[in-house]
């Protein structure tokens, strides 16, 4: 499928950009763009998004896997319908694969772990507020973090993916249930056709209705 592009020039910006980091760059560095604003901060993420880490080591890795086979499976099943919808489909599908390479090999490239237990690079530090989390907070109640977390383009580009879905999930969900009308490129149910007239039954070839016409054949063969 030719939407696989767009996963694939996620991944590999992806793992350009992280292995930059990696080169030039030492654990905790930050180095600011745009005044505290924008920094470039090199951290590891063991978990999941917000740093959410739950069961043994490589259980987040395990689960990562499977949810992106999901992904893909649902990718091929829905091939051909909206395109901007299977587009946010094939972003969410670039960035899950990006952080998977992380959680599955960078623990064992760089030698800190075995394989499925490395720790996701994150670098993007946009620095919008920084505040205490309420206890009330489901899983992340009772933390001190920073609004948005350091996190990476495979995490721009999921975020992306589900803004998209969400903003195009009723014309998707539309065009499955009209896929004739959709493929014709208009976004309405064309109008129906009017009924056929048959003018030869209705009409004769001078205009004047049938019935009348032969209503005058038959008074002249009265007179014959």
């Amino acid at each position: 499928m030719r939407i696989l592009w767009i996963t694939a020039a996620v991944l590999l910006v992806d793992q350009l950009t992280k292995i930059t980091v990696l080169n030039t760059m030492y654990r905790g560095q930050s180095i600011p763009l745009i005044g505290d604003w924008l920094r470039l901060t090199f951290t590891e993420n063991p978990g999941m998004a917000f740093g959410i880490t739950f069961g043994p080591p490589g259980m987040v890795t395990i689960f990562s896997i499977a949810a992106t086979l999901l992904i893909i499976y649902y990718l091929f099943r829905v091939r051909g319908v909206y395109l901007p919808y299977r587009a946010s489909l094939a972003l969410i599908l670039g960035g899950a694969l990006g952080n998977i390479i992380d959680r599955v090999f960078y623990g064992w490239m760089l030698g800190r772990a075995g394989l499925f237990q490395g720790h996701v690079v994150d670098f993007i530090h946009v620095n919008l507020w920084r505040g205490y989390i309420p206890e009330s907070v489901p899983f992340l109640g009772g933390a001190y973090m920073a609004l948005f977390p350091i996190w990476n383009v495979a995490d721009m580009a999921i975020v992306a993916g589900v803004v998209g879905i969400i903003a195009f999930q009723r014309r998707f969900h539309d065009e499955l249930a009209h896929p004739a009308t959709f493929s014709a490129g208009t976004d309405e149910m064309p109008p129906a056709a009017p009924p056929a007239v048959d003018d030869r039954s209705a009409f004769g070839l001078n205009g004047e209705q049938e019935p009348e016409r032969r209503g005058i054949g038959e008074s002249e063969n009265l007179r014959g």
